[in-house]
């Protein structure tokens, strides 16, 4: 999986793989009798080409066997997606990782399955975009759609705009897509907004909570449970896939946020609650952005493997001396002494009232203006 390697001075860096890996392993996650981990495959071309054109395929392969090339008009060898050796069979693997889950979950192996060096979530069919080669979460509610699963919600957590997955579902009434993210005024990819709804004939399947640069816990959480579980309960999914991009932590330098690794965790410990609650438990989670790669990461991945796992990891556990030894050691940082940052994550619930002179309550305010009344809800009320 670490093979996916845009190299040494670019932020998606394969240490955040290995040292999540390294993290979860030393906790026990790995070790505990509900969870397999499983090698990931190359996805094969005809899997790609259910969200992906051929010639985009075509493009990656050929750049990839010569990074020399490039192909800006597809986005490969640019100062985001910089041209690497084997840039094909890497992100395909990548990809592979959201198909084999999807397969499990479809094939009743398991409730859930997460694949933390997916969420791609900037690539679109025929353009690579935002470090982001292949659409494994696309590819992967293209999976279950295909294999029988009537309706699917997306819900994107990352600091970025889903753009790509929003785009490929924009007009299929099938698909759900919520993102919370920093606004586009401030944040690449400077889309996703409130009146962003969906397709004609999909109107309201694409959701947006655009939240205002700065924006820590308190407003973070707010501003998702005044948003997801309302419409994902009305919305009535089969199964649930999420993107946990962790760049909203207030070490990122790539965002504007100011969210924590306790914020982070409480996000997936709604989500898994949402799960159990309107589809059964069935939920695919995968990783996205994130770039404080000796802190936040690696630690908020692993707490979200272990609340998939279902055995959530105390945010006052210590770190393990032996990872904190590794990192030390190996790249010469300071990791952190405990698994949680003693963060406040308290949240004014939206029942308490709007404000209209708080900027994140006018956002989500926008939101559920825009999408409520398409599911029989109330923007004020519900």
């Amino acid at each position: 999986m670490s093979a996916y390697n845009f190299g040494p001075n670019h932020p998606m860096s394969p240490k955040r793989l290995d040292l999540t890996a390294r993290l979860a392993r030393e906790l026990g996650i790995f070790d505990l009798p509900q969870v397999t981990v499983t090698e990931s495959y190359v996805a094969a071309d005809d899997q790609l080409a259910i969200v992906h054109t051929r010639d985009y395929i075509a493009a990656v392969r050929h750049v990839g066997e010569d990074p020399t090339r490039s192909d800006p008009s597809r986005g490969l060898g640019t100062e985001d997606d910089p041209a690497f050796a084997g840039m094909h069979e890497a992100s395909a693997r990548l990809a592979g990782g959201s198909l084999l889950a999807a397969e499990a979950i479809l094939g009743g192996e398991v409730l859930r399955a997460v694949n933390f060096g997916g969420g791609m979530h900037h690539a679109f069919p025929g353009k690579a975009s935002g470090f982001c080669i292949y659409n494994d979460t696309a590819l992967a509610i293209t999976k279950l759609l295909a294999s029988g699963v009537s309706k699917v919600a997306y819900i994107d957590i990352d600091a970025h705009h889903g753009d790509g997955t929003e785009r490929i579902f924009w007009d299929d009434p099938r698909v759900l897509t919520i993102s919370l993210h920093e606004s586009g005024m401030t944040l690449f990819p400077g889309t996703g907004f409130a009146n962003d709804i969906g397709g004609p004939n999909a109107l309201g399947s694409a959701v947006n909570v655009a939240v205002p640069a700065g924006t820590s816990d308190a407003g973070w959480l707010r501003a998702f449970h005044a948003v997801v579980p309302q419409l994902v309960e009305a919305f009535g999914p089969e199964v649930i896939v999420s993107q946990h991009g962790c760049d909203s932590h207030r070490d990122d330098e790539l965002t504007h946020l100011n969210t924590s690794v306790d914020g982070q965790r409480e996000a997936a410990l709604s989500i898994a609650a949402l799960a159990e609650k309107v589809c059964g438990g069935r939920w695919l989670a995968t990783g996205g952005g994130g770039y404080d790669l000796y802190s936040a990461v690696p630690r908020i991945w692993s707490h979200l493997m272990a609340i998939v796992a279902g055995k959530p990891v105390p945010l006052r556990t210590a770190v393990p001396e032996a990872w904190r030894t590794y990192v030390a050691e190996k790249y010469g940082h300071v990791a952190p002494l405990l698994m949680g940052d003693d963060a406040d994550t308290w949240w004014r619930s939206w029942e308490v009232g709007y404000n209209p002179s708080d900027a994140l309550d006018r956002t989500v305010m926008a939101t559920r203006k825009s999408v409520f009344p398409l599911y029989g809800l109330d923007p004020w009320f519900d």
